[in-house]
C-alpha cells in the first residue's frame, strides 16, 4: 500500500512503548474474551501504569467497551432495533479487532478475502498461496469454517485469545461455522495472513453473520467480485461501511471474459470512486484454466501476489495499512456512539413516563381509598345498619336531641349491644373495606393499562407482561381480607392495651373489648385527627356520635383522640402496602428493564476520552 492510499486522517505510525501493551497483551486479550468488569479494571490499571499514549488509547477503548455493555435498549421505541444492532456491532468491533489489534500492533497484517457468492474467493486464496488450502464451494450455500493461512513463524499471533476468540481453533477442514481452521504455509511471507471468509450474501444467515464479523476484524479487506456480481447490492453495503470507517480495501475483479474486462473494470472503478474508495487498488485476474488442485495459472494472480508480498516485507507499508484501518475504526466508534447514547436517553425518558403513568393511577386509587375511610363514606349501607343495631336508637336519640353532655350516663346505660352484634359490625366493616380496596385497585389497573397502551413502549411491555395486568391481581382479595382482619385485631389490641387499668370498671366490662373496638373503628371512619366530622346526618350522625361518646366515657377525650389517630395510621399503613403491591405489578415491569439512567452520559464521556487519546496520538504527544 502506497502512502496515497492511506486515509488523510490516519495518525503517524507509533511504536508502542516496550513496557506498554506488549507486556500485558496475552493477559488482557484473555480478559476481553471473558469480559468481566473487574478484569477490565485490572487490565486498565496495569496499562495506565505502563504509560504512553498508545497505552492511554487502550485504556480509553476498554472504558468505551464497558460503557457500551452498560447501555441497554429494551423498550420497543422507533429506531431501537437499529441502535441495538449498532451497539452490538460496536462491542464486537472492539472485542474482535480494535482492542486486540491496538495491543498487538506488530502482529501480521490480516487480509480477509470476501465477496459475493461464486466470485471465486477460495480459488483466489489457493492460487495466491500456491497450493490447495481451502475448498471452493461447488454447492450453494457452502457451509464450512473460515480458513486462515499464515506463515509458520506467525502461528503465535492467531491463538484463541487474540483474533475472534469465540471461534474454536482447528487444524482440519470442517463444516462447523463456529470454528476457524488454521493453516501454516511457508509459501506466505511472514507478516501477512490471508483469511478466506464465507459469502457476504449467503442465503444462510450464520454465514452472513460470520462474514460480517470476519470483515470487521480485517486490517485489509480483499473484495473479490466478477462481471456477473460486481454491482450486487449486499457487497456494496459492506464496501460503503469500509469506506465510512476508512478500512483499507483492495478490489479483485475475477471471472470476467477478456472482451468485457475493460468495460467492467472502468465501471467498477467509477463505482469505487463514487463511494469514497477511489484510492483502493483494483486488480484484474483474467480467466484461465483451473488446475486439478484448484489453482489458477500463477501469472494470472502474480500482480495481487506481488502486492501482498510487498506489504508483508515492508514493515512501514504494512504498519500504514494497519494504522489506517485501526484509526478509521476508532474514529467511527467515537461518532457512532452518540446516536446510541441519544436512543438510550429516550429509553430512560420513556421508562420514566411509564412509571409516572402507573404511579398516577395507583396514587389516585390510594387517595380515593383514604378519603372514603375518613369522611364517613364507608359508614353507609351495611356498616351503618349493623352499627345502629348495636347501639339502638329510641331513647338515646331523644336524649341526644336535648343535651348530650348532661345525660352521658343515661346514653351509656341504654346501649343494647351484645357480643354477637359487635361481631356483625366487625364483619360489615371488613366487607366494606375489602370492597373499597378491590374496586379502587381494579380501577387503577385499568387506568394504568390504558395509559401504557398509548405508547409503543407501554404496548411492548404489556405484550410481554402478565396477561391479566389490566385487572387487579387475583391475590388481592385474600390479601385484602387478611390485611383488614389484621387491622381489626390491631384495633382490639389498642383498646385492650389502653384499658389495662380499667378492665374491672363497670363501663369497660359492660361494653367489652369487642364493643369498644367497633366503636373505635366507627370513629376512625368518620373523623380527622380524632374529631368527628359526621358525613351522615340525622340518625346516622347521632349514632356515630354515640361511638365517640362511648369511648370518651371509658378512656377520656384525649385518649380517644390518640387511639383514633393510632388506629387510623395502622389502617393507612396496611392500605398503602396493599396498593403498593398492586402498583409493583406495573413498576416491576419497568424495573425489570434495568435501564441505567446514567449510562448514556458515561458512554458519551468514554467516547470523548477515546477521541482525546486519538487526537493526542495524531499530534505525537507523549
Amino acid at each position: 500500500m502506497t502512502e496515497e492510499h492511506a486515509h488523510e486522517d490516519a495518525p503517524e505510525p507509533e511504536q508502542l512503548a516496550e513496557d506498554g501493551p506488549k507486556a500485558y497483551e496475552a493477559r488482557t486479550a484473555g480478559m476481553l474474551a471473558e469480559k468481566p468488569t473487574t478484569e477490565f479494571e485490572v487490565a486498565r490499571a496495569e496499562i495506565e501504569a505502563a504509560g504512553g499514549e498508545s497505552n492511554r488509547m487502550v485504556t480509553s477503548l476498554i472504558q468505551l467497551h464497558q460503557a457500551l455493555t452498560e447501555v441497554t435498549l429494551p423498550l420497543d421505541l422507533p429506531g431501537a432495533d437499529e441502535q441495538r444492532a449498532a451497539r452490538q456491532n460496536m462491542v464486537e468491533q472492539l472485542e474482535n479487532y480494535v482492542i486486540p489489534r491496538m495491543m498487538t500492533i506488530d502482529a501480521p497484517l490480516l487480509a480477509v478475502v470476501g465477496g459475493s457468492t461464486g466470485a471465486g474467493k477460495s480459488t483466489l486464496v489457493n492460487s495466491l498461496v500456491g497450493t490447495k488450502v481451502t475448498t471452493p464451494g461447488l454447492l450453494r450455500p457452502t457451509t464450512r469454517s473460515p480458513v486462515l493461512v499464515h506463515h509458520p513463524d506467525d502461528a503465535r499471533w492467531f491463538g484463541q485469545d487474540r483474533l475472534l476468540p469465540e471461534l474454536e481453533r482447528v487444524d482440519h477442514p470442517t463444516n462447523d461455522p463456529g470454528a476457524l481452521q488454521l493453516v501454516a504455509s511457508d509459501r506466505l511471507h511472514p507478516g501477512l495472513a490471508i483469511l478466506d471468509a464465507p459469502d457476504v450474501d449467503s442465503v444462510e444467515e450464520a454465514n452472513r453473520v460470520l462474514a460480517a464479523e470476519l470483515l470487521a476484524a480485517a486490517d485489509l479487506w480483499v473484495f473479490v467480485t466478477s462481471a456477473a456480481r460486481y454491482a450486487d447490492q449486499v457487497p456494496w453495503e459492506f464496501l460503503q461501511l469500509a469506506a465510512n470507517r476508512s478500512t483499507a480495501v483492495a478490489v479483485v475483479l475475477d471471472r470476467t471474459p477478456t472482451e468485457a474486462v475493460q468495460t467492467v473494470a472502468g465501471h467498477l472503478a467509477r463505482m469505487l470512486a463514487s463511494r469514497g474508495l477511489k484510492d483502493s487498488p483494483l486488480f484484474i485476474v483474467h480467466e484461465g484454466d483451473v488446475s486439478e488442485q484448484g489453482l489458477l495459472p500463477s501469472d494470472h494472480v502474480a500482480e495481487v501476489r506481488a502486492w501482498l508480498d510487498m506489504l508483508a516485507d515492508d514493515a512501514t507499508a504494512r504498519h500504514q495499512v494497519v494504522t489506517q484501518t485501526l484509526d478509521g475504526a476508532v474514529r467511527a466508534l467515537t461518532l457512532e456512539v452518540h446516536p446510541i447514547a441519544d436512543t438510550a436517553d429516550g429509553q430512560g425518558e420513556a421508562a420514566q413516563r411509564l412509571r409516572t403513568d402507573a404511579d398516577m393511577a395507583y396514587d389516585d386509587a390510594l387517595k380515593s381509598i383514604m378519603a372514603a375511610t375518613a369522611d364517613g363514606t364507608l359508614l353507609r349501607g351495611e356498616v351503618l345498619a349493623r352499627w345502629q343495631e348495636f347501639v339502638g336508637t329510641g331513647e338515646i336519640l331523644k336524649a341526644l336531641e336535648t343535651k348530650v353532655g348532661m345525660i352521658r350516663d343515661r346514653i351509656l346505660g341504654s346501649i343494647k349491644g351484645k357480643p354477637q352484634q359487635a361481631e356483625r359490625v366487625t364483619a360489615a366493616v371488613q366487607g366494606g373495606l375489602e370492597m373499597l380496596i378491590l374496586e379502587q385497585c381494579e380501577a387503577a389497573a385499568e387506568k394504568a393499562e390504558a395509559s401504557w397502551q398509548m405508547s409503543p413502549a407501554g404496548r411492548g411491555l404489556l405484550a410481554t407482561g402478565p396477561a391479566d395486568l389490566g385487572r387487579a391481581s387475583r391475590a388481592l382479595r385474600p390479601k385484602a381480607e387478611r390485611a383488614v382482619r389484621d387491622w381489626q385485631q390491631d384495633v382490639l389490641d389498642m383498646v385492650r392495651s389502653e384499658g389495662q387499668d380499667k378492665r374491672t370498671t363497670a363501663k369497660f366490662l359492660s361494653y367489652g373489648v369487642n364493643g369498644l373496638g367497633v366503636a373505635l373503628m366507627v370513629v376512625v371512619f368518620a373523623s380527622t385527627g380524632g374529631a368527628l366530622v359526621g358525613a351522615e346526618v340525622g340518625i346516622a350522625g347521632g349514632t356515630l356520635l354515640i361511638g365517640q361518646k362511648l369511648l370518651e366515657a371509658v378512656f377520656g377525650d384525649q385518649a380517644v383522640r390518640g387511639l383514633a389517630a393510632k388506629a387510623r395510621k395502622a389502617l393507612e399503613e396496611r392500605i398503602v402496602d396493599l396498593v403498593d403491591e398492586e402498583r409493583a405489578r406495573y413498576t416491576g415491569q419497568v424495573d425489570a428493564l434495568q435501564i441505567d439512567q446514567g449510562a448514556p452520559e458515561r458512554l458519551r464521556h468514554a467516547a470523548r476520552k477515546v477521541g482525546d487519546a486519538r487526537f493526542a496520538s495524531q499530534r505525537g504527544d507523549v
